[in-house]
């Protein structure tokens, strides 16, 4: 079995040494030939430097940086198109995936499984970044279709041709685990262990994980559309009944129905409910303007040499 680990690169200067140096303690055993590829993605430190020395000392690592921060789907993409094995794994920068722990992985995927998530055992974040991981799941359930979507992490492994399907794929916004349901229903995830983040703090913030979610909606997605024609609908038969309960007491009572306050309260009712609809129109037809821009997913500034594909990472 030969692997491509992709790693994508944010202000990790100090971790990628001791990431590689346990990859090399564990890939031999795993893999006949594999590979591991560093994607810089606009790091602010001094990480592109440690990538090109760490390209020298260990061959099979190769090194891709971008022209500036694109995000880490952008770089994961990048990364996968790169991949040369069978095998892709992808994992983070900050040493809260154990190399460890990939055998797991690979043993769930020879059981007839395409795509392999590593679930952490037990969660490292606070309380808001928990808070935005499951909204960011129940995002990714309604793009994906799946219920695995509620055990994606960003350790996975997966069979290299699934990229195949989505080849063509040149959004600005891309979801990696959104683009492989277009090549396969055969998901898993298995349990794994997730260690405490040494270095600094995570890039994904509440608000990024919410955005994030919002991206994956309306980009990969039309349940938010659906939400809107549902909302639609819901406040028609509200109107209706309300008109119908105005013209019974005219009937009955021989008076309208008085007050300001009531007035009032249907007119924000229905104003709320345009807005939130309008709201969601909005954000599909951003997506269709940053689309006809053509704003790429990503841009290579530079590359480290790579070794011929014979001499790359021999167990």
């Amino acid at each position: 079995m030969d692997l491509s680990i992709v790693v994508p690169v944010y202000n990790s200067e100090k971790s990628l040494p001791q990431l590689i140096e346990r990859l090399a303690a564990v890939l031999p055993q795993l893999a006949g030939q594999f590979e591991v590829i560093l994607v810089n993605d606009g790091s602010r430190d001094d990480s592109w430097n440690v990538i090109r020395a760490l390209t020298v000392q260990y061959p099979w690592v190769f090194g891709v940086d971008l022209m500036r921060n694109y995000g880490q789907h952008n770089a994961l993409l990048c990364g996968i198109r790169q991949a040369r094995y069978p095998i892709t794994i992808t994992m983070d920068d900050d040493l809260q995936h154990p190399p460890e722990e990939l055998h797991v992985l690979l043993e769930a995927l020879n059981n007839g499984y395409d795509v392999v998530y590593g679930r952490p055992a037990q969660e490292q974040h606070n309380f808001l970044r928990d808070l935005a991981s499951k909204i960011t799941k129940i995002a990714l359930q309604s793009a994906m279709g799946a219920e695995t979507a509620r055990n994606v992490s960003a350790l996975r492994a997966f069979r290299t041709a699934l990229r195949d399907s989505f080849v063509q794929y040149l959004g600005p916004f891309p979801s990696v685990d959104v683009l492989l349901t277009w090549g396969t229903s055969r998901f898993t995830a298995v349990p794994v262990h997730h260690e405490p983040r040494k270095y600094g703090e995570s890039n994904y913030t509440f608000g990024k994980l919410v955005r994030h979610a919002m991206n994956m909606m309306t980009g990969f997605s039309i349940v938010p559309l659906q939400l809107a024609s549902w909302i639609g609908f819901i406040f028609t038969i509200f109107g209706l009944l309300v008109l119908a309960y105005v013209i019974g007491r005219y009937i009955i009572l021989g008076g309208s129905v008085p007050g300001f306050p009531f007035l009032a309260s249907i007119i924000a009712i229905f104003s709320g409910a345009q807005l939130l609809v309008l709201g969601i129109m909005g954000e599909y037809l951003a997506r269709m303007h940053f689309r006809l821009m053509d704003r790429p997913t990503y841009t290579v500034r530079q590359q480290s040499a790579r070794q011929t594909e014979g001499q790359h990472g021999r167990g």
